[in-house]
Parts: structure tokens; sequence; C-alpha cells
């Protein structure tokens, strides 16, 4: 839990304020949706009455303003309009930065100015607002839950409240309050009768309630002129409320909580800790089982063997700690299209599937920006103008969706636009003309694709504001394969593009293949593997000067680590292949030999090491030594010019 209430309340705020604007973003295609109204007006409520109440007094003053307007909407004074939509959503951002406490005063002026014309731009066309014809007051009945008190609701103070709207008379109801040896005193038994006289408007009244309305015994009927109760009481409509506190035991999101799982609220510094310490464990349990092999001590073997089931299952127990919704991340991007499409004036669709994949929580912080850069290029360059669109005969608006799917251990993220799609003349036209391909250079479609990762590369005849400089796509490669994985790009001309995201699902333990390459050790990430094969030396010398081999009637190409480490030593009489998979298919890394299966704790290269871009990072084998684990895309590339240059003095 966190400890600090303040910092308590920055998550707590910076979750209603998600919320908000998902219900903005929800209101500007529905703006007649009162449940959306009322769900953004609810937000700024809460927001305003707990900035309040932890002093952040700048936040409840500007929230008040925001949350004001949007009472005018629910109460039909004024309609939700695209305007008023726009201006809460920079309203939101500011909101945020105040609860961070970074906000220039003058920055939230000029917010409320704007706000201010919008409403008076909507007021012009709105509905007259509903008036209580000859209501003369209000009958207010209700009764809170028995352990209305327990969980920090005081009666006195809603009572307070309903006498500051005007002339009232309270009587208490104490025919359910139990005998004095049966009474609890933190329980509430005691239901009132308040009787309301004036000009009241029934939603303040409601506001009275407004934490508390799910789960009490409420009614609010209005008075005729000679002071009794009207002939048909209006029926108030119960909704649900987001408020920063617990909900009670008895109500409904309560109930509905408990049958799913109780949830604890934990700093993420805390989980990264208690993954350092299970990483340190899986090390220890490895070296006790060494020991454990080499004795002939039966005891010690059972103890290790039951020590490393233990560690396993606390080892997967964590992982699934520290994995989240990649649901957390798409919903990030609906404010981002939002605000493409103003800015590009194009209509853009957003579209997500997937989204209950779940991913270790520093993939999912990691792959934010570089999917921002894919969003931002979809939106750019990919998608047509409503024009072009039209003259194509595809609908006026693009669509940009997202879809997440788990494969083995890795999670698959794909970024798919329906627009004009990749120019291949215009990319190997830029490519040529950057140096990065000669004119005559045969290269595969998968290579001609790649080439929009390049460094300061862009296709875009002009440069906007979004995009066109040839920064962002080389940081996402980038990005990518520092998380170990790979980018593939499919794109038909007319038809749009297609960029998959391959990712492991966790960062911190792998399950590896440990092998031997001449003195050192070294793991291959066990995801990427396929199978493994004996390669004899005589097939090894057979092969010399072209790296092939025949593996079911297709061939595979192949690498000989020994070689491309420059071990000088001299091979195993048995080497064996290990067949790996990579988007361009399968390639056999050949090694001395194959010790077997390791759960590979990582560790970060050091900063002397950083360049060796082979290595995805460093393990401690359970003897104390050191294995690299190897980067198979990049050792791939590496590979590549390595052979050719073989082949060549050959």
């Amino acid at each position: 839990m966190i400890d600090d209430p303040v910092a308590a309340f920055r998550v707590e705020a910076g979750e209603v304020l998600d919320q908000v604007e998902q219900g903005l973003l929800d209101l500007g295609h529905r703006l007649d949706d009162i449940d959306l109204v009322n769900a953004v007006f609810r937000g700024l409520h809460t927001l305003k009455g707990s900035g309040a109440m932890f002093g952040f007094d700048a936040l409840a003053g500007f929230t008040h303003h925001c949350e004001t307007a949007f009472d005018r909407v629910r109460k039909g004074q004024v309609p939700a309009t695209a305007a008023l939509v726009a201006v809460i959503l920079s309203a939101q951002d500011h909101m945020r930065a105040l609860v961070d406490g970074d906000a220039p005063k003058a920055e939230g002026d000029a917010i409320l100015v704007r706000l201010q014309a919008a409403i008076e731009e909507a007021s012009g066309t709105a509905p007259a607002a509903p008036a209580a014809a000859g209501c003369a007051g209000w009958k207010v009945s209700f009764k809170l839950p028995v352990d209305a008190m327990a969980n920090g609701t005081n009666p006195l103070m809603l009572l307070d409240e309903l006498r500051e709207l005007g002339d009232c008379a309270i009587v208490a109801r104490t025919d359910a309050v139990p005998p004095l040896s049966q009474l609890v005193p933190t329980e509430c038994h005691i239901g009132w009768d308040v009787t309301l006289v004036g000009d009241i408007k029934r939603d303040d009244i409601e506001d009275v309630f407004i934490f508390v309305m799910d789960d009490m015994e409420l009614t609010i009927e209005p008075l005729a002129a000679d002071g009794e109760v009207a002939a048909e009481p209006a029926r108030i409509e119960e909704e649900p409320v987001v408020a920063l506190q617990a909900a009670t035991p008895d109500s409904p999101t309560a109930r509905a909580t408990a049958k799913a799982e109780e949830s604890v609220r934990v700093p993420a510094g805390r989980l990264d800790a208690l993954m350092d310490r299970v990483g340190e464990l899986v090390i220890a349990q490895s070296r006790l089982s060494q020991l454990a092999d080499r004795g002939q001590d039966l005891v010690l073997r059972s103890v290790s063997e039951e020590i490393e089931r233990l560690a396993g299952e606390l080892r997967e127990t964590m992982m699934v700690l520290r994995m989240v919704p990649v649901g957390s991340l798409f919903s990030r991007f609906r404010r981002l299209i939002h605000d493409l499409a103003r800015d590009t004036g194009k209509a853009i669709e957003f579209e997500t599937e997937g989204e209950a994949t779940e991913v270790d929580k520093t993939v999912i912080e990691r792959l934010f920006d570089p999917m921002v850069h894919l969003i931002r290029n979809s939106c750019d360059h990919g998608l047509e103008t409503a024009d072009d669109r039209a003259a194509a005969g595809k609908p006026s608006a693009g669509t940009v969706r997202l879809a997440a799917h788990q494969a083995g251990g890795e999670v698959v993220i794909t970024i798919r636009d329906d627009g004009r799609g990749i120019n291949r003349a215009r990319v190997r036209a830029k490519a040529e003309a950057n140096g990065l391909i000669q004119p005559d250079q045969a290269l595969s479609d998968h290579d001609l694709l790649q080439m929009i990762f390049a460094p300061g590369f862009s296709t875009a005849a002009t440069v906007t504001n979004l995009s066109g400089r040839g920064v962002g796509m080389d940081v996402v490669k980038r990005t990518i394969e520092g998380l170990r994985g790979s980018i593939d790009v499919q794109s038909g001309e007319g038809e749009g593009s297609l960029i998959a995201l391959r990712i492991p699902l966790t960062l911190a333990i792998i399950d590896g293949l440990l092998v031997r390459v001449g003195t050192g050790r070294f793991v291959i990430p066990l995801t990427a593997v396929e199978e493994c094969i004996e390669l004899s030396l005589e097939d090894d010398m057979r092969h010399r000067g072209r790296s092939l081999i025949t593996l079911r009637e297709k061939l595979v190409p192949f690498l000989r680590l020994r070689e491309l480490f420059a071990t000088d030593t001299r091979p195993d009489p048995f080497q064996k292949i290990v067949v790996v998979a990579t988007p361009q298919g399968r390639v056999g890394l050949v090694v001395d030999q194959i010790i077997g299966n390791h759960q590979t704790v990582i560790k970060p290269m050091t900063a002397l090491h950083r360049d060796a871009t082979t290595f995805a990072g460093a393990t401690i084998l359970g003897d104390g030594e050191v294995a690299l684990i190897l980067d198979i895309a990049q050792l791939i590339a590496l590979g590549q010019p390595h052979e050719e240059t073989l082949r060549a003095a050959g």
C-alpha cells in the first residue's frame, strides 16, 4: 500500500481523470448520452471534493468551474457540444498538471475563458430547463446503511448540507434502534424525514447524497402548495458514483469486487525489488542443484528438488504479479487518435482487440513511445483525406486498429490502417538517395519495407508538425530491439499497412537453452528455438563455403558461432545446430555442445559492453560463471555479412 496520503491521492486522482477522459471521448461521439454526461460530472465532482480535502486548492477551484459547466448540461440548461467537450478535454490535461503541482496559472485562465465562450455559444440553442410547477418544497426521507459511520460517512454533515439549502424541519426515525444492551456505537440505525420549504432544485438535494446514493434508502417527493406531498411523487434515478473512497461492504460495487477478488495497491518499486530477490533465489537454487548432482547425498538431492519446485512456483507467481492487461496501454491512445483527427482534418475511427492480453508492466511502459510514433505515422502518412478516400471507393473515415494476442512466450501487437499503403518505388528511391542501397542492388520485399526504420528516412513530400523529418521510426526499431523484440511490416498499395511488434512477455526471467561455443557458455532464448540437430565434422566440412543445410527438403542457412565469436578453438567432433525462428525464416546456429534448459535471470550489460549489440544481457550460472544471452535478431544481422566474407575468401 502507499503510505503517503498525498501520493495515494495523486494515484487515485489520475485514475479518476482517466475515467473522465474516456467519458469525454465517448461523449464526443454521442453528445445526447445523458449517462455519459452524468459520469463526467461525477468524476469532476469527485476530483473537486477530494482535491480540497487533500489541500489541492488550485485543483479544486479550477475543477469547480468545469463541474459547474457540466452541471448545467446535465440539468438541461445547455446542450453538450463538440466545442464544450474539446475545452473540458484541455481542462483535464491542466488538472493533471495541477495534481502534479506544475501548472501555469495563465494556462488555466485561458482554458476558463474558452470554457465560458463554449457555454455561451451552447446556451443559444439550449432547451429550457424543466420547472417544478406548483412545487413549494420537498419531502426527503433517507436511511444510511448500518456501517455508514464506520466507513467515514457522517449523517450530521448531510443534515447540515440540507439545512443550507433552505428552511427545513428534521424528524429522526428511531423505530429500528436496537435495545441498549445490543447497540454498537459505530452502527447507524436512525433514519430521517426532512421537509424542505422554498424554491429548491431537486438536483441540489441529490448532490448532497451523491457519494452515498447507491448504498442508502432515499426518496425525494415534491410538496404541493398546501404543504402536503404531491399525488404523483417524482422518482429519483439512481446512478453509480465514482468516488475516491472504498466502497462500503454492503454496496453492490463492494459485493461484486468481493466476488471477483480483493486487490491491494502496491508501488511498482516494491514489485521490482521482489523480482530481483526472486532472481537471486533462482541463481542460488541453480548452484544448489549443481552441488546436489555432483554429490551422492540423497537427502541433499531431495531438498534441492523441493527448493527447485518452490522457486519455480514463486517465480511463476511473481511473473503473474507483474503482468498487466495491454488494454491499459491501448486506452491511452484514444485521446491521441482524437487529437490527430483534429490536427489532420481527417475522420479517424479507432478500434481495439485483445485488450485482456497480459504483458509485463515494464514492457508496457517502454512500448508507449514507439507505439505513439507508429500511430502518428499511420494517421498522417497512411490514411488519406476524405476526398482521396472517396475517389478510391473507400469510406470517408479511415480506421486505425490495435490488436494483441499471445503467441508462446511472446505477445504480438499489431497496428493496422486501411490507408494508401507503402509506396515501394518511393521507398527505394529514397533509400538510394540516402545511400542506404545501391541502384542495382537486389532487395527482398521484407528488407525494402524495413528501410522505413533507417535513421533520417522519410518519404513524406512535406514536413508537418506531426511527421516528415525522418526521426521517430529509427527510435521505434531501437526500442523494440532493446526489448528483445522484432518488427514486421506488411503493406499493399491502396490497401493499408500492418506493423506487427513481437515482444517477450517479460524482461526479468526467461527460459533459455544453455549452449557451449569453444570455452564460453551462452544462452539462447527458448521461445526462439524450434529444434536441435546434429552436425558432424564431415558434414561441417562438406558445407564449407555455402552455410546451408537441407532440413526436411528445405534449405536452412546457418551461422558458425565459433567463427563469429573468434574463439580460436577446434570444433567438437559432433557439433549441434540450434534452429531458431526469425521473421525472415529459420536460421541455424552452430554450437559445440547443448548443455540443457536453464532458467535465466537477465542482468543488464555494463556500460563498457553496451556496444556489443549481439547480446541481450547476461546471466549468472550455478557455478558463479557468467553466460551471455544472445540477441537473435542482432546476431543474424551481424552474421550475414560475416558469412558472405567467408564465402568470398573461400
